[in-house]
């Protein structure tokens, strides 16, 4: 497998403290929505900034104890509910965020050399708070490694069952800003109630949801195809490439003047296509693309701003391979196109209800699920010495992030981890529509026109 360059070692002066809100929150359970509690969300964001200026871990710190005044959920622990069967809810008790602290031998310009793919070594940059259960793990984590050149990586995980993306942008925004400006109010005020997103009663399933699929016993034996469980069984390598301005019209240009469609659509059609080629899956297999559509505003009444909690859900295109890989780019974008469409206010609602069965889940085994960070102004944060000079995930998993570059805000990296064996052809694919531009190789576009992919 291709040796990545590793990080150095973090070194630990003082063991991990519990930031608290500064002075008293509610004391109260907080209820979970059924898009909140979602076994296929039981796990933390983990974000990585680096700063070229460190900040005072002491100011750090009594900003974050300023800013769960307003969060406080996050300063309280998930636990199972005592009313309803496989249900979480947040146990609003003010214990208190987890602040570690770090140095690492590094500077700010050797991490950005080592920064264009994440490996496993960027795991030391995170505190791991050893716990029994995914419950037990404190909402929000978060370690500021200081660097040898004056610079700082943070690095924050956050309980997904509590913010979305958007959820995670907003705070971090608002903490920031309590760092910078600290007399200044909040731009955003942080909206805390789920209620809004219960289930109906009596439920009202009027659409088959084909983003889930019910947890039900295999049958004398029978072992489902599952791509899923395939690409966790390989080797893993991620691959990273960042598609520019340029690039993004020109995979826009293939669906015009046919049908007009957004950078996102283009860029998420283009992405399963190419992931399903390099996998080189039977012509008949139906593949589904899973993304995340931000529905806040799609809802009636809509959710009121500084909602943090989930307010998406997964978009469902599916096709058969043959079909995908066959077709021209239209194809494709039409399919996400009609996914986003039909996400109205009674898909949602009765999406919410379906959820109240627990033996449903997420069907991931012959899908490829896209989350976008992009265009969520996470690149944006600034504690008072400038705006991250890298902002990105912590590591590389098989689910692809949509994210935003540093400098162009119409710019996105697409990052998604692949089995080795494939992860030459995937890139291959990807880059074959962009022409000769792509990622400045010369030789990258020349089977475009001739075979027809585009």
């Amino acid at each position: 497998m291709l040796k990545l360059p590793e990080l150095p070692d973090c070194f630990y002066q003082n063991q991990p403290s519990l930031i608290c809100p500064s002075s008293p929150t509610p004391k109260h359970s907080l209820y979970l929505s059924n898009l909140d509690d979602q076994k296929f969300l039981r796990f933390s964001i983990k974000y990585l900034y680096l700063f070229k200026k460190s900040i005072s871990l002491d100011i750090l710190k009594y900003s974050l104890s300023n800013v769960l005044v307003h969060y406080y959920p996050l300063a309280g622990r998930l636990r199972a509910s005592t009313e309803v069967d496989q249900k979480l809810e947040i146990d609003c008790n003010g214990e208190g965020a987890v602040f570690a602290e770090a140095f690492m031998d590094i500077t700010a310009e050797e991490f950005l050399e080592l920064s264009k793919k994440p490996n496993k070594s960027w795991r030391k940059l995170m505190y791991k708070v050893e716990a029994q259960s995914f419950l037990d793990i404190p909402p929000l984590v978060v370690q500021v490694t200081n660097l040898r050149c004056g610079g700082m990586i943070l690095c924050t995980a956050i309980n997904h069952c509590v913010c979305d993306g958007i959820g995670t942008s907003q705070f971090l925004h608002a903490w920031a800003q309590i760092t910078a400006k600290p007399n200044l109010d909040l731009a955003i005020a942080p909206l805390h109630t789920r209620h809004g997103l219960k289930p109906r009663n009596p439920s009202e399933i009027t659409f088959t949801h084909p983003e889930y699929v019910r947890n039900t016993p295999r049958e004398n034996g029978h072992l489902d195809i599952d791509i899923n469980h395939y690409l966790q069984s390989q080797p893993l390598v991620p691959s990273s490439l960042t598609f520019t301005t340029s690039h993004i019209i020109h995979l826009k240009r293939q669906c015009v003047p046919s049908l007009k469609c957004t950078a996102f659509e283009a860029l998420a059609s283009h992405t399963w296509r190419s992931w399903v080629r390099a996998l080189d899956l039977s012509p008949s297999l139906n593949v589904k693309l899973l993304f995340s559509v931000n529905v806040r505003k799609r809802l009636i009444p809509e959710i009121q701003q500084g909602y943090y909690g989930n307010g998406f859900v997964l978009g469902c295109a599916q096709t058969s391979a043959r079909d995908l890989v066959a077709s021209n780019m239209c194809y494709g974008v039409k399919l996400v196109q009609q996914a986003k469409s039909s996400l109205t206010d009674d898909y949602v609602r009765s999406m919410i209800d379906l959820l109240e069965d627990k033996s449903v889940k997420t069907d991931l085994s012959m899908s490829l699920v896209i989350s976008q960070w992009s265009k969520l102004g996470l690149e944006d944060v600034d504690f008072g010495e400038g705006k991250p000079l890298h902002m990105g995930p912590l590591s590389s998993d098989i689910y692809c992030l949509f994210l935003p570059v540093i400098g162009d805000f119409e710019a996105v990296r697409v990052q998604v981890s692949v089995p080795e064996s494939v992860h030459e052809k995937f890139e291959y694919y990807m880059k074959e529509c962009l022409g000769k531009e792509a990622n400045g190789d010369a030789n990258i576009g020349y089977h475009m026109e001739e075979n027809g992919f585009c």
